[in-house]
């Protein structure tokens, strides 16, 4: 090909394309012009490009064919400006619709770690599986308040942020498999359940509740949260109702994976109250306040603003042009 020769010949094409692509609007003849010339433009670019490789000539033909697509196809909306929907709207919707399996949740966990709390504390064995005597009457004593104070508040913040916050991704990733979030809210459910009992066993049952309490409001909710999202993306996959597999795996994924996005804030809340409120020298009146006041702004933003976004129809899913195609369509 002779590349002069060939630009010569098109030279008017592109120019009439370009000057179509950069105008604010068009006439109905006008944009039928405006594809007609961008699917003649996208043939000679390749051609182009086939022959001749990376051109001057080319790299014009491709702005100009950049700018025609986006006058028929669009852009999508800019980042800043999604900040405000993701938050007022998205995010809320998508915690909104988990609200009764976070509850399901919530109540498995409770009703797991009551039983393994009351077997532990009426059959003294149970217990001596966990430690001697003298190991569990230290961890009762002094081990178990002094986890939240042998670290400095903001390392201590950092380390139990990232890894709640890990331990959330996980559950959502790994939500498909049906296996991995019955395990982590049965081995959380566990661990409770035992650490209660052995201090309760050694007297120091209001310990632990005080201790627990100003954190663990919000952060065990983000974690009932966290593994309702992994059990409902689950259930897309088993029961997709009138969507195709593929399509309910995508939606309530891109809305779930929201919902990772927000737990990732409100983890971190809960690990600032962890390192800084928890083993403060306060009353506890005082810091138990503070945990609930965390928790009723995060259920008023889950449950109020989650159903006013739900009623005005958003799902926490993507936008239309964002999320591309739901399904392969042969042209």
């Amino acid at each position: 090909m002779d590349l002069d020769a060939y630009s010569a010949a098109h030279r008017d094409e592109w120019t009439r394309l370009a000057e179509l692509g950069g105008r604010r609007s068009l006439t109905g003849a006008e944009a039928d012009e405006l594809i007609d010339r961008y699917q003649s433009g996208a043939t000679q670019l390749s051609a182009i490009k086939t022959t001749a490789g990376s051109t001057v000539q080319g790299d014009r033909l491709s702005v100009s064919l950049s700018r025609a697509r986006l006058r028929f196809t669009g852009a999508g909306a800019n980042l800043l400006a999604q900040i405000p929907r993701f938050f007022i709207a998205q995010l809320p919707a998508a915690l909104y619709r988990l609200r009764w399996l976070t509850l399901a949740v919530a109540i498995a966990t409770v009703v797991i770690a009551g039983l393994y709390a009351w077997w532990a504390l009426g059959d003294p064995q149970v217990l001596a599986n966990f430690g001697s005597d003298e190991q569990l009457r230290k961890v009762a004593d002094e081990d178990f308040v002094d986890y939240y104070s042998e670290n400095p508040a903001a390392s201590f913040t950092g380390l139990v942020w990232t890894n709640n916050a890990w331990i959330a991704a996980q559950c959502i990733a790994f939500g498909i498999s049906g296996v991995y979030v019955p395990g982590v809210i049965f081995s959380n459910a566990q661990n409770f359940g035992v650490s209660a009992a052995v201090m309760f066993a050694y007297g120091k049952g209001d310990v632990f509740f005080l201790y627990i309490a100003p954190h663990g409001l919000l952060e065990l909710t983000c974690v009932f949260v966290a593994a309702a999202a992994g059990l409902r993306i689950f259930w897309a996959w088993i029961s997709p109702g009138p969507r195709t597999r593929g399509q309910a795996l995508a939606e309530d994924g891109r809305s779930l994976f929201t919902v990772a996005t927000g737990l990732v804030i409100a983890l971190f809340v809960a690990g600032i109250i962890e390192g800084f409120v928890t083993p403060a020298d306060w009353p506890w009146p005082v810091k138990i306040g503070v945990g609930v006041l965390a928790l009723c702004a995060f259920l008023f933003y889950m449950l109020v603003l989650g159903r006013r976004a739900n009623d005005a129809g958003e799902t926490g899913d993507l936008g239309e042009y964002e999320a591309g195609a739901r399904r392969i369509i042969a042209a």
